[in-house]
């Protein structure tokens, strides 16, 4: 565990992911984005589903946070939300594993700490990354056992819908920091410039994750045309 934990500090992640309807979605081009990504200098790379993780594996040796994005009918729960997607994760070689680590209960009706007993006792050597919406949940995760926590569904709960990460103050983030005693913190969300990323790093986190500012071009050139028709 620790080794890959320690090929990722203080290092880049970039994720890898484009969703059906997205014009990138296609596992080879994931696995393109993947290379260009460590020819960058990325350290990791975070990837959804488990055509594009194994397509990236095929063209890159970097630790993957893997994910599965599975919506079961209305409930908000989708990231990793069940064993299965853990199950069919574990299948992929994926060096790391996030799940969504928020308080809210399962669509299987466990909760949180049911869900990481169940991981932990079939997976007992998995590493496990808690995808959180606030410092609470940071803790708390923390206190299960997760060996990672990010605040990557900060503004994505029913709590913190429409907040962002204050880029000015990194508050969230220093709080994370400070209160998680165990588990690395990794930044994630509206990481947009290389100046952020920096001084998350400069915050005591372990990496940064960025996604749409490297990986989907139609959230890039929005910002161009935002600004230019400012």
């Amino acid at each position: 565990m620790q080794s890959v934990l320690a090929q990722i500090s203080n290092g880049l992640i970039v994720s890898c992911q484009a969703l059906e309807g997205e014009p990138l979605h296609s596992s080879f081009i994931m696995g393109r984005m993947a290379v260009a990504a460590k020819q960058g200098g990325a350290l990791g790379i975070r990837a959804n589903s488990i055509s594009d993780i194994l397509e990236i594996k095929k063209q890159v040796e970097l630790p993957v946070i893997g994910i599965i994005k599975q919506v079961y009918g209305t409930h908000p729960v989708f990231i990793t939300p069940t064993m299965k997607e853990i199950d069919d994760l574990m299948e992929t070689g994926a060096e790391i594993i996030a799940t969504d680590a928020t308080a809210r209960i399962r669509p299987d009706g466990s909760t949180l700490e049911q869900f990481y007993q169940k991981i932990k006792t079939k997976y007992p050597q998995v590493i496990l990354m808690a995808d959180v919406s606030s410092v609470e949940e940071a803790i708390y995760a923390d206190n299960l056992g997760f060996d990672i926590v990010g605040p990557t569904l900060y503004g994505y709960t029913e709590e913190t819908r429409g907040l962002k990460i204050d880029h000015n103050n990194y508050q969230v983030i220093k709080e994370m920091v400070k209160q998680v005693k165990k588990a690395k913190v990794i930044a994630e969300g509206n990481v947009s410039t290389p100046e952020i990323a920096r001084s998350l790093l400069e915050n005591n986190v372990h990496a940064v994750v960025v996604g749409g500012a490297i990986t989907r071009p139609q959230q890039i050139t929005k910002r161009f045309v935002d600004a230019m028709q400012k």
